[in-house]
């Protein structure tokens, strides 16, 4: 059985690039990852971010969704304490409306940016404790069973948008196997808890209405070239932009410098981030993603296909597509 394959487009706006010229590449990607038989494309909610264009992520998914026709889309995730139940039912209810039965909602609880940008956000400190209940909320809307008299999502009421939950920690495990929701693990930036997590959400889950069964998605970069050698630059390229964003403190900096970043400590938190990474040529990245896929006991993998450029992350869908053909023939 081949394993579904997914994607998670960072939406990354490019050193001399802009924002719209990320937006048109996010359309891009998701075209050739319908062309290739990707399951889903997912974009996640940061703020505040120079390097990247998923802020306005329900936006985005309605701007991809006229540029697709069949390939599922979604929210992975929407960082659910920033925003009311009722907004994001109404936001995912509007985006099911437009396009039916192609539209996914993943549930984060992290802030997705720093405290000043919470402050401009208007999130409460404390919001995040709350994510439990704003889950049912949230679902309640989407079901037709308004938690709160009198009040509905419209759109929205009825759509029964699937939720999965995201996490990088024991929290959303536990949580998602409690709600019996699917569970989507950021192994691809945050490795650490990745087999704990997942073993503890398959041994607790409990059935619901929406999953009868655990259902596992777990992260895992790919950055894939028609040559080692290219896939070995391209890879040292997406090292040199984490390590700007990360520390780079909001300046344009030269390679010189990223890599002077990486050698002063940047590198051991970006070599850290970047564990499950698959590397290489086609042949290469389909190896390493089979071995990837039992370490996860993952019944799904969605990648974030990191390169420099626009041009070698949709040749990298094509490469992993051809890839997961390969192995599963």
């Amino acid at each position: 059985m081949r394993i579904p394959l997914s994607i998670l487009d960072l939406a990354p706006i490019a050193r001399g690039e802009t924002a719209g010229s990320s937006i048109a590449a996010s359309v891009a990607l998701a075209q050739r990852a319908e062309e290739h038989g990707y399951r889903r494309v997912w974009y996640a909610e940061h703020h505040n971010m120079p390097s990247i264009a998923s802020s306005a992520t329900s936006v985005l998914i309605s701007h991809v969704g006229a540029h697709t026709k069949t390939i599922r889309l979604g929210a992975g995730g929407v960082m659910l304490p920033n925003h009311s139940p009722l907004t994001i039912a109404e936001q995912f209810g509007t985006l099911d409306a437009m396009y039916p039965g192609r539209i996914d909602l993943g549930l984060g609880r992290a802030p997705g940016s720093d405290q000043n940008t919470m402050y401009a956000l208007r999130r409460n400190p404390n919001s995040a404790d709350r994510f439990p209940q704003d889950v049912l909320e949230l679902q309640a809307y989407l079901a037709g069973e308004s938690r709160v008299p009198g009040v509905d999502a419209i759109p929205g009421k009825g759509s029964n948008v699937p939720l999965y939950i995201l996490g990088s920690s024991m929290f959303g495990a536990t949580l998602a196997a409690a709600l019996g929701l699917p569970y989507s693990f950021a192994s691809h930036f945050a490795p650490q808890m990745l087999e704990p997590a997942v073993a503890a959400y398959r041994r607790e889950f409990k059935p619901s209405e929406q999953l009868a069964e655990p259902y596992v998605i777990a992260g895992v970069n790919v950055v894939a070239a028609d040559t080692a050698e290219a896939a070995r630059e391209n890879y040292e390229a997406v090292k040199r932009n984490l390590a700007i964003g990360l520390f780079g403190r909001g300046q344009t900096l030269s390679d010189d410098q990223a890599d002077q970043l990486l050698a002063q400590g940047a590198g051991m938190h970006v070599n850290s981030m970047l564990t499950h990474t698959a590397v290489g040529t086609r042949a290469d990245v389909g190896e390493y993603l089979d071995r990837f896929l039992k370490t996860a006991d993952a019944d799904e993998l969605i990648v974030a296909h990191q390169a420099p450029t626009t041009e070698a992350r949709l040749r990298s869908v094509t490469l992993l597509a051809e890839a997961m053909e390969d192995v599963h023939a």
